[in-house]
């Protein structure tokens, strides 16, 4: 019982009122018994705090600054407009070269963003692309970065987050749950892109990336945002016109769009 359970029975009942307190407590782990008391007094309940408190106590549960903190896949849903993500992933060359690609992803909007591609991550190389990404002003928007304990994230990378006023979380070690719209995005990438492909060089690579992202964020339906890509182009929808393909990356993606008639 909570809240809601004890609004629809009458103000006379007040035990069951403080039951629904004491499971409120469970619902809401930040509510203190103060909090709980003024809830119910707005459904009609005079119930004191100290009435609460014996109920929580009585129940087994923690007071509030110790009744648990929020889950990691609450916090992401939460926070998900200001989120952000990064991540690396490493894709070999016909002569089995190995190039490091790092990327960021939105998780409201599971827009990419290609940071870029080299064969030798240095530090200086990773905080640069954050200094270009600044300039894009997309952490205006931005209160969290993600991002796992790999060496290549250096102090100095977070340092040009933080003096934006972007707070930067380290998932936990061999965790890659924790940042799993980047994996996921890693994940898509290679099944639907790179595994089909022979990368010649680093160009090559970039030339690749830069296309199958631009797919990704306009063109590419996500179950997470109702089958609408990360970035929907302003286009009338009409079941009139020619049905036409654009075939991407030498006819490996196709995009079917429909012409004026």
């Amino acid at each position: 019982m909570d809240l809601l359970a004890a609004q629809r029975r009458p103000s006379a009942d007040w035990p069951s009122a403080a039951r629904a307190g004491a499971a409120t407590s469970t619902r809401e782990p930040g509510w203190g018994y103060q909090r709980i008391a003024g809830e119910l007094l707005k459904l009609g309940f005079r119930i004191s705090p100290s009435t609460v408190r014996r109920l929580i106590a009585s129940a087994g549960l923690e007071p509030a600054p110790r009744r648990g903190a929020v889950s990691w896949p609450a916090f992401l849903r939460r926070q998900a407009a200001s989120l952000l993500a990064c991540d690396f992933f490493t894709v070999e060359t016909v002569t089995l070269r190995r190039l490091y690609v790092l990327f960021f992803i939105e998780l409201g909007s599971r827009r990419v963003h290609l940071a870029g591609c080299t064969a030798n991550p240095s530090g200086a190389w990773v905080v640069q692309q954050a200094r270009n990404l600044s300039f894009t002003g997309l952490l205006e928007r931005t209160r969290f970065l993600i991002h796992d304990r790999d060496s290549k994230f250096t102090a100095c990378f977070d340092e040009v987050f933080r003096s934006e006023g972007i707070r930067v979380i380290h998932t936990p070690v061999q965790a890659p749950q924790a940042n799993a719209f980047a994996e996921r995005f890693v994940r898509t990438v290679r099944t639907e892109c790179l595994d089909w492909l022979l990368i010649v060089g680093r160009r090559h690579l970039e030339h690749v990336l830069r296309t199958y992202t631009q797919h990704y964020n306009r063109e590419r339906p996500h179950r997470g945002l109702a089958l609408r890509p990360p970035q929907p182009q302003a286009a009338k929808l009409t079941q009139h016109g020619h049905l036409h393909r654009r075939d991407r990356l030498g006819g490996l993606i196709h995009e079917y769009y429909r012409a004026a008639a």
